[in-house]
């Protein structure tokens, strides 16, 4: 993999996270609001898959598609709709949130690492 599109997938991937931090905020914000139904974005692996669907180069790699089951997941997150018509569950909300934390600590973290790495093979 080329310096270049490891930089630009870890920058895509950070817009992604804010965008999705942003629609969880909403979500938190109208908690209250009758009516309001929960939203999310896709899931990075669906969003990279397309606007860059993986090729396969050699027969015996993998299809992306035999892992697609696993990843689905068998939507237990659904959450109870209120009297008001609101189904936004702060505790799910809060979970996500965490989730898009940790995932931008450890794509900035991985970045690091490899632009220093980048830097002592480049000092040579």
């Amino acid at each position: 993999m080329q310096p270049m599109q490891l930089f630009n997938l870890a920058f895509r991937q950070n817009e992604w996270l804010a965008q999705r931090q942003s629609v969880i905020s909403s979500n938190v914000a109208n908690a209250n609001t009758p009516g309001y139904k929960a939203r999310d974005v896709q899931s990075f692996d669906d969003a990279m898959q397309t606007s860059t669907p993986l090729a396969t180069t050699n027969s015996q790699h993998i299809a992306s598609s035999a892992f697609d089951a696993i990843a689905n997941g068998d939507g237990s997150d659904k959450s109870e709709v209120m009297v008001s018509g609101n189904d936004v569950n702060l505790e799910q909300e809060f979970l996500k949130s965490n989730d898009v934390m940790r995932s931008y600590t450890l794509n900035s973290q991985i970045m690091k690492t490899f632009d220093r790495m980048l830097q002592s093979v480049t000092k040579s």
